[in-house]
């Protein structure tokens, strides 16, 4: 495997922190911003960005997951339910996914995170309406893990960004409850993903370890000072960063012509 000088491995470390930091404050696993990085940064392809950003992104999650599951335990049962059906779709989709063209993956990449941004700005947590509106039969909450699995698989990220509020609008679970319910998604369907894209040669391991190592380190840290921060600033800040990412990416390629 080839190796990076020491600046460009100390350069690889301090971005991996910061990714890792700000995974952490957002409550994600951090993919969602370093993938426009390393396809507008770095100038690496679509898909071998996805794959490589899992590399940083499987620990972050486990971590996260370990973490969740310690004050907010998801029944066995569902866990498994909702692991397994993730699973399957991420590897299915994820086969699909490597063998797209790059533009149209920028394209698919681009869009969602579009989609998800102006979700998320014009949203309101606090609608009462949608707060008394009837939960769906919790029967049919494992089949959540198709949706985010597929993102998952098609993406590389946002499997816990769809499931997420799919578990508070439509079965109306707490949003911490939630969140350990998604990690229960993504973590093991990011492991399959991982594995999928490494098949497949699309993901670049020189890069994608110091970045893990260095999100390693302050994961923990991101999380300690989400919970110290208004969560509706927290919200449109990463909204807002989403929404210019996603502008960005799409207007680029007419820039460069």
């Amino acid at each position: 495997m080839p190796s990076f000088p020491l600046p460009e491995l100390l350069e690889m470390l301090s971005l991996g922190a910061a990714m890792g930091f700000l995974g952490g404050l957002f409550g994600i696993g951090g993919g969602i911003i370093v993938i426009p990085l390393l396809v507008l940064g770095f100038g690496l392809d679509q898909a071998v960005a996805q794959g490589t950003a899992l590399v940083m992104m499987v620990p972050n999650l486990l971590i996260a997951w370990w973490r969740y599951s310690q004050r907010h335990p998801v029944a066995l049962k569902t866990a498994l339910q909702i692991g397994v059906l993730a699973c399957t779709t991420t590897w299915l989709v994820a086969h699909l996914a490597t063998r797209l063209a790059p533009d149209l993956m920028r394209s698919v990449f681009s869009l969602f995170l579009l989609g998800l941004s102006l979700r998320m700005l014009v949203h309101n947590p606090a609608d009462r309406a949608a707060q008394q509106r009837p939960a769906r039969d919790l029967r049919f909450m494992p089949l959540v893990g198709i949706v985010g699995g597929s993102s998952m698989g098609l993406l590389g990220v946002g499997g816990g960004l769809v499931a997420t509020p799919l578990f508070t609008g439509w079965f109306g679970q707490r949003q911490t409850v939630a969140q350990s319910l998604s990690l229960a998604l993504v973590a093991p369907s990011s492991i399959i993903a991982l594995m999928t894209y490494s098949s497949a040669h699309r993901v670049d391991w020189a890069m994608g370890l110091p970045l893990a190592a260095g999100g390693l380190f302050t994961v923990s840290a991101g999380v300690a000072v989400a919970h110290r921060l208004p969560e509706r600033r927290m919200r449109a800040a990463f909204a807002w960063m989403v929404f210019c990412t996603a502008v960005w990416m799409l207007v680029k390629p007419l820039l460069l012509r």
